[in-house]
Order: C-alpha cells, then sequence, then structure tokens
C-alpha cells in the first residue's frame, strides 16, 4: 500500500510508503500508476547517480587541469601571461592554495613543489 498526495487534475505529486501530513488518499502497489510511479523514480535516481559521478570527476579534472597548465608553463609551451588575466589569477589563487597545503601535501599523495 502506498500513501498518496494528488494534484487538482488527479496527477501524483508525492508517493511514500507511509502515512504523511497532506496525503489525499491510498494506492495499491500493484497499480499501473504507482509501477509507472517507481519506473520514474528509478531513472531519476539512476540519473541522479550520474550527476553525482560526474561532479565528483569535474572535481579530479580541475586538478588534472592544473597540472596539465603547470606542465605546458614549465616545458616553455606556454607563459602565464599567455592566458587571459582572469585565469591567470585563479591559476596563482590555486597555486598559493595548494603549496599553502605544506606537509598535508604528502597525505594526499601529491608530489608538486606548486605551479609556478
Amino acid at each position: 500500500m502506498y500513501y498518496v498526495q494528488r494534484n487538482e487534475e488527479g496527477q501524483l505529486t508525492r508517493v511514500e510508503q507511509a502515512p504523511f501530513s497532506g496525503m489525499t488518499g491510498e494506492v495499491f502497489s500493484d497499480t499501473p500508476e504507482i509501477i509507472a510511479w517507481n519506473n520514474a523514480r528509478s531513472v531519476v535516481d539512476e540519473s541522479l547517480q550520474h550527476k553525482e559521478l560526474l561532479q565528483r570527476s569535474d572535481l579530479e579534472m580541475v586538478r588534472v587541469l592544473d597540472d596539465l597548465i603547470f606542465l605546458l608553463i614549465q616545458k616553455g609551451v606556454i607563459t602565464i601571461t599567455d592566458l587571459p588575466p582572469m585565469a591567470q589569477v585563479k591559476l596563482m589563487n590555486r597555486a598559493q592554495a595548494r603549496q599553502g597545503l605544506g606537509g598535508l601535501e604528502d597525505l594526499l599523495n601529491s608530489d608538486d613543489q606548486g605551479i609556478f
């Protein structure tokens, strides 16, 4: 049994397994409406998991890009002044933050000496 809330058009807006404040009815679990709701919830949950994975990898990619820019500067392929002024500021701020980690870098398995 599911406890539901419906809008003015009779469409499900909330479905719970326990009674809740504002519920407008009860529906058996084997109805097409509940099956469709649960299938949609599964799709949404899977999409959210993919989004979270992508967001975590975005954070990891920032570090990769930092390292790539450092490498290009170190090899003389580009200079920091080749980048737009706001990018220069952001890279310098990140470089200072990474250097500020000091002794913590060993804990993070990092072998950086700073990027500039």
